[in-house]
């Protein structure tokens, strides 16, 4: 795995060096694409566009929020897996496992070379190159220093910059850095409209999401003192609202600055007797090895990972584990 720390100049990693000998390119992100996935994803696919014309370029990804249709070619994502002939490269991004995939994971199996781009810290170097940064912030930011800086425009800009702000909370979680501070300046003087992708992409939410959220706050639970706090959504809720998991984005992160709480645990039933587990910590407890323990995967202060059981098996099962980190 690559660290900034050790890795100051990115040049050999040029995006350029990956797709030499690639006629037919397929990339793709994991399921559920949040807006760090989707960033990376349209930022690389309108980069290549852009700038080799000479190649054919799929991307596939589950449906993606409507709040992110603003990127440009988000109209061409192919949601559906039809049987092709193998690919020359398949990119694979912002994904710690290739099982991630979902669906798609035939395409990535099948091409003749495979790359992965990441910067989670549990990512199992599974394909043929890996391009994996822990300490970056996203995705979106691994990309931008493995583009040449003069062929990002526009378009390229507001993808890249809609990952970082996704996966950095806005700039403040701890795998903010000074570089992802700098890149997001470069980024801002291609004259995006820097404003409106936090606020209507971040921050924007709808009567019903904000119902929803107020449940999930009003009925959550407090324990360990108060160190640790969790809320679920069950299918029922699901129902009644008329709501889909991309309207529970954020709220976990709301539990998590919950005064004296060091770990938040936000669950939603995805299935009979199955939950989406989504974990968030201020300064003591590496969720990442929690989620990774559990077969997830994620990040220091963000992990995720799903389980069975009744809400009880599963609070109780993660509260052993963030017990042995806090003592």
């Amino acid at each position: 795995m690559l660290r900034y720390a050790k890795v100051q100049n990115m040049q050999e990693y040029n995006i350029e060096n990956y797709i030499k000998g690639a006629k037919r390119i397929a990339m793709g992100g994991h399921i559920r694409p949040d807006g760090d996935c989707v960033g990376s994803c349209i930022g690389l696919y309108t980069y290549l566009k852009n700038n080799y014309s000479e190649l054919t370029i799929d991307l596939y990804l589950q449906p993606i929020p409507e709040k992110l249709h603003f990127l440009r070619h988000t109209d061409e994502i192919k949601s559906e897996y039809v049987q092709r002939e193998p690919y020359d490269l398949f990119i694979l991004l912002d994904s710690s496992d290739k099982d991630r995939l979902g669906e798609f994971l035939p395409y990535f199996e099948q091409a003749e070379r495979t790359l992965c781009i990441d910067h989670h810290k549990s990512n199992t170097n599974f394909a043929d190159d890996n391009i994996v940064v822990p300490d970056a912030s996203s995705c979106c930011e691994v990309l931008y220093t493995m583009f040449n800086e003069e062929k990002i425009d526009y378009d390229v800009a507001c993808a890249l910059y809609l990952g970082i702000v996704h996966d950095s909370g806005v700039f403040k979680y701890s795998n903010t850095s000074a570089l992802t501070m700098s890149i997001a300046g470069k980024l801002m003087e291609k004259g995006i409209p820097f404003t409106d992708i936090i606020d209507n992409t971040f921050y924007s939410k709808t009567y019903v999401q904000n119902q929803i959220l107020g449940r999930a706050l009003l009925e959550s639970v407090l324990f360990y003192d108060g160190k640790c706090i969790f809320s679920v959504v069950k299918k029922e809720e699901f129902e009644f609202y008329h709501i889909t998991s991309a309207d529970l984005d954020g709220i976990v992160e709301q539990l998590r600055i919950t005064k004296g709480v060091e770990c938040a645990i936000f669950l939603y039933e995805i299935g009979e007797l199955e939950y989406k587990v989504s974990l968030r910590s201020c300064e003591i407890v590496d969720v990442s090895e929690i989620a990774t323990y559990f077969g997830g995967g994620g990040h220091m202060r963000a992990a995720g990972f799903n389980m069975k059981g009744t809400v009880y098996d599963v609070i109780n099962n993660i509260s052993e584990r963030i017990e042995l980190q806090l003592g």
